[in-house]
């Protein structure tokens, strides 16, 4: 007799706000270097072809379209959730990706805050287990909520028993 499979609920919380601004700064700025890059190597051509203004377009209609839609789409993609049993994450814009880890296998709780992570008072949480399947990262959160699921976790894990093995 098989057991009908569990069923992968949402986790409950999306990132910060400032994420999507973040986001969108970082995606703006690669598109902007791009075009830099396009410029300086269209004024050092001696001849310029049609196919080159082609090639153009090729290049930065997507990064156009990604510094526009993508982060608002990562915003409703990302999710997170802490509970006293689990780490709950989805990521992933292209390929979407939900992880699960169970506290039990928390070996140690990390926090990130990049330079332009700071300019937006975020942070990233990462999050390793003895799981061959990698550490699980939640990205986009502000410092203070941060700050509280770091001490949740130690709270949460240094109360329990065993070798997170």
């Amino acid at each position: 007799m098989s057991r009908p499979a569990a069923l992968l609920r949402e986790p409950a919380h999306q990132v910060s706000p400032r994420a999507v601004q973040m986001w969108r700064v970082i995606a703006v700025a690669e598109l902007a270097t791009t075009v830099v890059v396009l410029v300086v190597i269209a004024v050092l051509l001696p001849s310029r072809p049609w196919w080159l203004w082609v090639a153009y377009a090729v290049v930065l209609t997507p990064l156009a379209a990604i510094a526009i839609w993508m982060p608002g789409l990562r915003n409703r993609i990302h999710r997170w959730e802490v509970t006293p049993g689990a780490v709950y994450t989805r990521s992933g814009w292209v390929v979407t990706r939900q992880r699960i880890a169970p506290l039990s296998r928390v070996q140690t709780v990390d926090t990130r805050r990049g330079a332009i992570m700071r300019l937006f008072g975020l942070s990233a949480i990462t999050v390793t287990t003895a799981s061959a399947a990698g550490a699980i990262t939640i990205e986009g959160l502000d410092q203070d909520v941060a700050r509280r699921v770091v001490a949740e976790l130690t709270e949460i894990t240094a109360a329990s028993e065993g070798d997170a093995t």
